[in-house]
């Protein structure tokens, strides 16, 4: 029986790095999403995509913020 674990873990972490220290965050759920997909989990795929595009998303947020916050 396959679990999803490490996927939804994967999943949990690149939604946190979205708002809170995508570059603590997002590392983590990239390594929980590769690993995912290596063990072949039902959501490793989806885990490992959104473990690259949300953290790239956070600090694109974080970035916009900062610059708006120096006017």
């Amino acid at each position: 029986m396959q679990t999803n674990k490490l996927s939804t873990l994967a999943i949990i972490f690149a939604a946190v790095s979205v708002l809170f220290f995508p570059i603590l965050f997002g590392p983590a759920a990239l390594v929980l999403g590769i690993i995912a997909t290596v063990k072949k989990e039902p959501r490793g795929v989806l885990a490992l995509i959104l473990s690259i595009v949300l953290p790239i998303v956070g600090m694109v947020i974080g970035a916009m913020y900062a610059t708006s916050m120096m006017n």
